[in-house]
Parts: structure tokens; sequence; C-alpha cells
């Protein structure tokens, strides 16, 4: 039995509950979260990562059994099927590009000859149009520092400058030298090579290339080689402008490139973490051409409903998430090499753990007030893209969506004294959280590792943009029995050798105590939402309130409009 129940069996029975009061858990959800277990974590997880999946890449066979195994599992825990025709599915397309330039050629005025850099050892490209061919031809370089448009800071890198057709070299991360700039070192959207790309096909730009440094990235170069040298996947294109070529380099063949236009990086790096920064035309030209292979392939989201008892809050839900997605297999395997993603960490656990949950929610006596709905959503390692189709598509409007659980990766290393928040500070949510560790006799703390910038890197980010409020976990680091320290070294360690690669497989090693009891944390924020007279907000100046009150507006119109069509 997890050390948990003697704290919680503390608590008393309750009713109705107001965002931040002393958690009041039921006997009846004490006795559902004893379904949490070791056995059912892993068992999902053995199938959901195993080689028969060839790792989940979108749009695969493997992809498609994860998808059904998914759906009969939401089934079996009597789950309604939310997606389309009266099932679990809600289908939707990628589009997939696959190519890649062999070298990006730099040219300077009067050189005899164009300074190439090497495919994988230098850099990565991939196509940012959905056509046939990607090309840059001899576009001019320019460096645009944090490539950063923020209003609120009163932060502009790029100063009215035409960029149109212009090929921009972009510092990773955000400035984080001045703690009243951008949070300091806690890493926010516009810290995100997604936001970077984004806003420098805003500007016009041809191409766009990220310096990566495992530093300001968060993950090693090898990370940004098996994350983008394959197949890469996108919802079809909307309108709007597009970049020919979105690109990373290493530190090293950034100096390399720097050195033919007479530029220090160090020098150039510095001049960025300053409000007056302008784009620095670097007098060098890129170019690169390259063949794409354009193809549709289906994937889809699987969507179980619980349905709520409450006559008025059924018809608000509480939204749990996970992605069921990996990264498949390599393309160009070395003979006798590994070449399955098989994802058992990210995120066949993160699944797992949205299962014991479903499953935790049938044993309940009577169906929570409020319905919940249990997402496993595709393409997420491709951009979070499933999540955005959700959040784009959802079953019930954003403003009836009370709060998003999103689990992504589960503790592998055992119980902690820990239980990190990512984004702690942003919801009313918080105080809720805090009780409900306190009663597992542990601490809540802030995203540790802040610098990486995790709440803009999964799912629950689309649906925190719709305005939903959002709850994220990390790992604790404060393990049990574990020297100070151990935690975050089996982070770092666990990140360089496993994150992205093969090996981040099924290990019978692995203890899952911790894990359960970070789920059964999990199912007992649900329920206890589930309940809450009021739906949870965002806190007062947070990036999403906005959104959140246009989503409850919408609401309100919609109401109106339903009354008038009525009489």
């Amino acid at each position: 039995m997890s050390h948990f129940w003697p704290l919680l069996m503390c608590l008393g029975a309750g009713s109705a509950l107001a965002a931040g009061s002393a958690p009041s858990v039921t006997p009846a959800e004490k006795s559902a979260a004893r379904a949490i277990d070791a056995n059912v974590l892993r068992a999902h997880v053995r199938f959901l990562a195993g080689d028969l999946l060839e790792g989940r890449g979108p749009g695969t066979r493997g992809d498609a059994l994860a998808q059904a195994y998914i759906a009969a599992q939401f089934e079996a825990s009597g789950l309604q099927p939310m997606g389309q025709d009266g099932s679990y599915l809600q289908p939707f397309e990628l589009v997939g590009l696959s190519g890649h330039p062999d070298t990006m050629a730099f040219l300077a005025p009067g050189a005899a000859s164009a300074t190439e850099l090497k495919f994988r050892d230098d850099f990565i490209a991939v196509s940012g149009v959905q056509a046939p061919e990607a090309k840059l031809e001899q576009s001019e370089l320019v460096f645009v520092g944090y490539g950063i448009v923020a209003p609120e800071y009163g932060w502009d890198d790029f100063k009215g400058m035409d960029l149109r057709g212009k090929t921009l070299l972009i510092l990773n991360n955000d400035p984080e030298d001045d703690p009243r700039l951008f949070a300091g070192r806690t890493r926010l959207w516009y810290g995100r090579w997604d936001y970077k790309y984004e806003q420098a096909a805003k500007m016009g730009a041809a191409g766009a290339i990220i310096l990566h440094t495992q530093q300001s990235a968060g993950y090693p170069w090898q990370v940004v080689q098996s994350s983008w040298s394959g197949e890469q996947f996108e919802l079809p294109a909307a309108a709007g402008p597009r970049l020919e070529v979105k690109a990373w380099t290493t530190e090293d063949a950034t100096r390399r490139v720097l050195k033919l236009a007479g530029q220090d990086l160090d020098a150039l790096r510095a001049s960025a973490q300053r409000r007056e920064f302008k784009p620095v035309p670097l007098g060098v030209t890129v170019s690169a051409r390259f063949a794409t292979q354009v193809r549709r392939r289906p994937t889809a989201n699987v969507l179980g409903l619980l349905p709520g008892s409450d006559p008025t809050l059924k018809h608000e839900v509480v939204l749990y998430s996970a992605h069921h997605d990996h990264l498949g297999m390599k393309a160009d395997p070395k003979p006798g090499e590994d070449a399955i993603y098989n994802g058992a960490v990210d995120n066949a656990s993160g699944v797992s753990a949205m299962l014991a949950v479903a499953r935790a929610f049938q044993q309940l006596s009577s169906p929570p007030r409020r319905s919940i709905l249990f997402a496993a959503v595709a393409a997420e390692e491709q951009g979070l893209l499933g999540s955005q189709f959700l959040a784009e598509h959802p079953p019930v409007p954003p403003g009836r969506i009370a709060a998003n659980i999103n689990i992504d990766g589960a503790n592998i290393h055992g119980r902690t004294r820990d239980v990190t928040v990512i984004g702690l500070g942003k919801s009313n949510l918080d105080p809720l959280i805090i009780a409900l560790a306190k009663s597992q006799g542990r601490e809540v703390k802030a995203d540790q590792l802040s610098d990486r910038g995790f709440f803009y890197r999964s799912d629950q980010f689309n649906f925190a943009r719709q305005g939903i409020p959002a709850a994220y976990f990390g790992s604790g680091m404060d393990f049990v029995g574990r020297p100070e320290g151990w935690g975050k070294q089996r982070r770092e360690e666990w990140e360089a050798r496993h994150y992205h690669q093969p090996s981040d497989e099924l290990r019978p090693e692995w203890d899952w105590s911790g894990a359960v009891e970070d789920v059964q944390l999990f199912f007992l924020l649900g329920a206890q939402v589930s309940r809450l007279p009021e739906a949870p907000r965002w806190n007062r100046g947070d990036e999403f309130e906005a959104a959140r009150l246009r989503a409850l507006e919408a609401l309100k119109t919609q109401a109106v409009t339903g009354e008038a069509g009525a009489r």
C-alpha cells in the first residue's frame, strides 16, 4: 500500500469546494484511487511502448494500433465515444514532409568559394512549405537577436527593418540577464523555437536558422538530430506567410559562418540582450535547394467521455490529456542498430496514467458532477498538432471546459517528497493542488527547470491558448532515501542518454511507487475540480486570462442567440 493512504485517511468527506479550500476526499474517491497501482501503469506501457507498435509514428500502423488499444480501454472503462460517427476517434489529416539539403552554402562577397555546412553534423534543415521543392537562393543572412516582438516589455528585435526574402539567424531562448524582463531565467513562449519560426514568417523572411546550444535549448544536439531529421508533419497549410526553410545550426558551425562576415558570436549575443538592439545584416548569403516528398497521412485523437451527474454542471467537462504518439523508426539505421523510438516514458507512461485515471473514475459509486473528457492526442512530437486540432475542434465549447490536466511522462525513479507544478502561479488551481499534495506528505514546488520552457512544450499549451485553465506536472526531484541532488542527476542523465532516443524503453528496474502517488494526485485533482461550484480561472493578468474571458463571453452570446432563435 502506498504511503499516501495513512495521510489521506485523515481527510474528511465533504460537499462543494471552493478553489483553494482544503480538499474534501470522499470515501468513494479514496477507494477508487486504490485502483491505480504499479501493475496497471506498467501493463499499459508494456504494450504501447512495445516493438510491435514501431514507435507510434504519426500515420503509421503503430499509430493506428495505439489508437485502437486506447479506444478499447476507454470502452472497458465505460466511457462514451466522443469521436466521429459514434466512434472514439477524432480523425484528422497530417501533411508529411520528407527531405533535407545535404549542405547549406554560405558565401561572402569576394570569396572564391562558399563555406559549406554538413547536414546532421553542422545543421538540420526542413522544408517550411508543403511543396515538392524548398530553396534559398543567395538569401541575405541577417542576425536578429532573439527574434522577439513583445510590446508588454517594450521589446522589438526587428525595429521595422525590411526582412522580406532574407534568412534570419536567431538566438534560442529569450533574454534572461535582467529579471525584470521576460521573467528572468524562466523561459516564456517568446523563447520557443516555434514562436521564432512563426515570427520570422510574419516578417516575410525566406528562411530562419536557430542557433542551438545545450544551455539555451535544454537538450543536446542529438535531440535536434533525432527530432528533425525524419519525416516532419504539419496540419494542412492555412492561409498566411510561410518560411521556405526552417533550420538549426550548432554553435561551432555558426561561429564559422560569422567568421566569414567578420563578426564575433559572443559580441553579437551580448548586443542582443538590450532593448536597443537592431538587426545586423551580415553581408553573407545562404543557399540551399532540396526536393521534398509531400504526402497526406491520417491520424486521430482518441476521445472518451464519462458523463456528469449534476443537471447543470454535467454540461461542463474536466479534460484529461496525454499524447499517444512518438517518433516512429529511424529512416536509415545501421546494421544491428536499434531503430525503434519506443517512447516508453515519452509518452506511453502518460497515456498509461490517463487510462489508470479513467479506470479509477469507473470505480466511483456515482458519477462526478461535471463530465470528464479523456483525450489521447496525436502528433505532439511534431509540434502539438493533435491538441491543436482538438482545441480548434472541441466536442464542447472551450468556455465549458473547466480545466485541463495534461500528463506527459511519469516518474520512474521512486517516491518523492515534492511535486513539481509547471506553471505554478498561473491559475487558482494552485491552492487545491498544494492541499492535495500536502495530504500525501509532499510539498509543491514551481518548475525546477524553469529555463526549459516546459509549459509551452506540451499539449496543455494549446488548451491554455483557448483560455482553458491547465495543470501540468513534472516529476519531483527530492527522492525519498536518496542524497540531495540525486533526482536532478537522474533527470539530466535521462535527457542526455534517452530523451527522443531508441533507448527510451520499458526497463525492469523502474520504480513505479512515485508514479502511483502522482497519478493518484491527478485523479483526485480532477475529482475535486468536477464538483467545484465555480470553474477554475486564470489569475488576474495572466497571459491566458483574456482568452478565457473571450471563451466565456462566447457562451453568453450563444445563449442569447439560442434564446432569440427559440422565440
